[in-house]
């Protein structure tokens, strides 16, 4: 039977009784038509019906409360609208099927027919279901889309888009600007034998490359250095003559420190342990109507890269050299570090006032670097001086006057400053504070800043005296309060506009940082196999300023030894924090405090978790302790010395011994104590030592080369004859770095 909709129509006039009903079929759908007969007429074209619900009607019953509702089943239909409904419900019950068993029947049958079961599913008794109409249009539609879909692509020309490149970028980063996805980025990568990750960073000679591989144009961005470099360069006018900045440098002990102590009237020598110059120091004095700008570095061989920064910054270096002890190690590098800053040289040879003292002999030594007196014909202004007996001072300071003028230093007064940052530390009271020079313009309380990767305002500026100030000069020492956090000492120093220009500038040198640290690798053999059996010791080290930090790990990379390696973990500057103690727990690594004191908590805390802070004040005693530490990492040399064998002849059974190797020393001896090893066919098969000697019976302590005797091995009684015992001693020696 054919499924097909149903329509139930009622015809408007009634033609015949509800007993006779027509069906006619009409495009395709069953249409029942019913004929009625009513009793009265419906109003004339008012279209009242409410006759048909007349209770007067003879054939309606009214049913008392106390009696059932329902009407019995044989009770006559009379009401004409009460017909026509009992009509069209038998009709469309009809239609519908229902009250029809046999079509019933079919209808199941074919419902079960078209189940899956397993017996019909293992026979070939299902006949195939035809796909209806509905079916055949979905899929005509959906071949049509998929068509019109491939038409779009095939049509759809690549976007050619502007790439903004910076100086480092990682590869999603890359991949999203150019609307790519970033495993084609890393497949053409790999293409080209480089293998990377999604957050893998990339040169911006590599990303302009990708860009361009991808069908987009490249555009550099502008780094952050260039935006400063546009910014120091424009502020160039209004030029007056400054004050030289003088950097005072020299072997350790040769009195570089003395001697600016003298010309500043104070005692700063006894405020540095060892009398070693551990910071950087820089003072401003007056001599002569001239204001001078002094810089004081430190002698020793772990400070280099505060030599460097001072060479770098200043305009005059000064030289000490003492005329007692010559030219030295720091004295020859100190020179190299002066001559690549490309700044003129006044040698001060000190401590002539002592009878050993022999300044010709200084300078003859200075011959030999390119530095001639002017007595010899030479450029270089060489002054005789005594910082102890303040000989000739008043002439190292002309010649410095001189030597400035002849430079003719000038800059711009009235500008926004710019500086270097010399030193930096944290303060307890006062938070992060740093040591810089004014190069170009006047600082001013207020003003917004950048230095290096960090950004402030200026709170306080406080002069090399201990006095604040309301703003500072060019070639001017001060130091600042207001910086987000510890600047890194060398980092320049430039005053911005507002507050939104220097932390957006402050943020792009960190995203800058960021990017670099990872930089593209090439995957290779060798990388991919190095050797990482090196023991390393895990350092962290907590110091007082940010330059004694940065001298104690150059003073450490150069530490050398194929066995165990330093690995600095954490360098910081400020004191020993609980964080730290942790840090060194989880790490097991050494904590070593230069010049700080760990606090309160964190000193508690070491001593719960037994953790040993190591408090240093020269820097050549942290190197020591480094090293010591270095030296307890190394394996011990050992050392095997074979003192005598002995062949086995027989095999006995003692009692109370057990099994006894009866042998002869064919060598050396062999001792009650001794080590021994136990040779057959020339392999070793046991090694142990000696339990029992046995000679003539009797239980002896050596048993020497040529003599016969018994022998028993603790743990091992496996012996056989012609077995070799071989007696050794073995001796461990400790090693050091």
């Amino acid at each position: 039977m054919e499924n097909k909709k149903t329509k139930l129509t009622v015809s408007g006039k009634p033609k015949k009784s509800y007993k006779d009903f027509e069906t006619s079929n009409t495009q395709g759908k069953k249409t029942v038509v019913i004929g009625k007969q009513l009793s009265k007429p419906f109003g004339k074209g008012t279209g009242n019906k409410s006759n048909l619900f007349k209770k007067s009607s003879p054939n309606f019953k009214k049913v008392s409360s106390g009696q059932n509702n329902f009407p019995p089943k044989a009770h006559p239909v009379s009401s004409d609208f009460e017909r026509r409904k009992l009509a069209e419900q038998r009709a469309t019950k009809r239609l519908k099927g229902e009250g029809d068993n046999e079509k019933k029947a079919k209808i199941g049958t074919k419902k079960r027919e078209l189940k899956l079961t397993v017996s019909r599913a293992l026979s070939d008794q299902i006949e195939t279901r035809e796909r209806s109409l509905a079916s055949v249009k979905r899929a005509r539609q959906k071949e049509l889309k998929n068509a019109n879909k491939e038409e779009n692509k095939e049509n759809l020309k690549p976007i050619k888009r502007d790439i903004n490149i910076p100086e480092a970028i990682t590869v999603r980063e890359l991949a999203n600007r150019m609307a790519e996805q970033s495993s084609n980025v890393i497949k053409f990568l790999f293409g080209m034998g480089v293998t990377v990750t999604i957050n893998q960073t990339l040169a911006a000679d590599t990303a302009e490359y990708l860009v361009k591989e991808f069908g987009h144009n490249p555009i550099r961005e502008e780094k952050a250095e260039e935006i400063i470099s546009k910014i120091k360069a424009s502020r160039t006018e209004n030029l007056k003559n400054r004050p030289p900045i003088v950097t005072v440098m020299g072997h350790v002990d040769h009195g570089k420190t003395s001697v600016l102590d003298v010309l500043r009237s104070t005692n700063v020598v006894s405020g540095e342990f060892g009398g070693i110059t551990q910071h950087i120091g820089a003072y401003q004095i007056e001599a002569q109507s001239n204001k001078l700008t002094f810089i004081d570095t430190p002698g020793h061989a772990a400070f280099t890269e505060m030599r460097a920064r001072g060479s770098k910054l200043t305009d005059v270096v000064v030289l000490v050299v003492a005329a007692d002890d010559g030219v030295k190690p720091q004295t020859i590098e100190s020179i190299k570090h002066a001559k690549a800053a490309n700044v003129p040289i006044v040698v001060a040879i000190n401590k002539c006032d002592l009878p050993e003292a022999d300044p010709q002999k200084i300078k003859n030594q200075l011959l030999e670097h390119e530095l001639i007196a002017e007595d010899l014909s030479g450029d270089t202004l060489m002054i005789e001086i005594s910082a102890k007996t303040k000989l000739n001072l008043d002439k190292l300071v002309e010649a410095i006057i001189l030597q400035a003028e002849i430079l003719d230093l000038k800059t711009d007064f009235q500008s926004k400053a710019t500086g270097i940052v010399l030193e930096s530390k944290i303060d307890v009271g006062r938070g992060p504070v740093a040591t810089i020079i004014i190069t170009t313009g006047t600082l001013k309380k207020g003003d917004f800043f950048v230095s290096g990767l960090r950004w402030g305002k200026v709170r306080a500026i406080i002069n090399d005296k201990g006095k604040n100030n309301d703003e500072a000069l060019p070639s001017t020492p001060v130091e600042i309060l207001g910086i987000n956090g510890a600047a890194k000492a060398g980092d320049d120093f430039i005053v911005l506009d507002n507050e939104k220009e220097a932390k957006t500038l402050s943020e792009n040198r960190a995203q800058e940082s960021r990017e670099g640290k990872n930089p593209l690798t090439f995957a290779t053999q060798d990388s991919a196999f190095t050797d990482k059996s090196a023991e390393e010791l895990n350092l962290i080290i907590k110091s007082d300023v940010h330059g004694s930090s940065e001298a104690i790990k150059n003073a450490i990379s150069h530490i050398k030894h194929d066995e165990v390696k330093p690995k600095i973990i954490l360098a910081d500057i400020g004191m020993v924090t609980e964080t730290d103690v942790t840090l060194a727990k989880a790490s097991k690594a050494v904590l070593i405090a230069f010049n700080v004191k760990p606090s309160k908590e964190a000193k508690k805390l070491a001593e719960i978790e037994k953790i040993k802070i190591s408090s240093y004040n020269i820097i050549y005693e942290v190197l020591d302790y480094i090293k010591q530490q270095m030296s307890g990492l190394l394996t011990p040399d050992v050392q095997e010395t074979i003192t005598g064998s002995a062949q086995i002849l027989e095999i006995f059974k003692v009692s109370g011994a057990g099994k006894v190797a009866g042998s002869k020393v064919i060598e050396g001896e062999i001792n009650s104590n001794s080590d021994l090893r136990i040779i057959r066919d020339g392999a070793i098969i046991f090694t142990g030592k000696v339990g029992t000697l046995f000679r003539e019976k009797n239980q002896v302590k050596q048993v020497s080369n040529g003599q016969e005797c018994g022998i028993t091995v603790k743990d091992y009684v496996d012996f056989q004859k012609n077995d070799t015992l071989e007696a050794f001693s073995v001796t461990s020696t400790e090693r050091s770095i």
